[in-house]
């Protein structure tokens, strides 16, 4: 697991915990939700990440 991945999978974690935390999620939902979060999180995280890469690409 890459260290993009850990930070990723952390960051998940502690927004469901707040989530569960003031109510917006129980904890019976709690997979569906930890696999919907990851998703968009990781999605976000390494779309931007493709993106600067293009960019510093284009400057070169």
């Amino acid at each position: 697991m890459s260290s993009m991945d850990e930070h990723i999978l952390k960051t998940t974690k502690e927004i469901v915990v707040k989530f569960i935390e003031t109510g917006r999620i129980s904890p019976s939902g709690f997979s569906e939700s930890f696999k919907s979060i990851y998703q968009t999180i990781d999605e976000t995280v390494k779309g931007s990440t493709d993106k600067t890469r293009k960019e510093e690409l284009q400057d070169d």
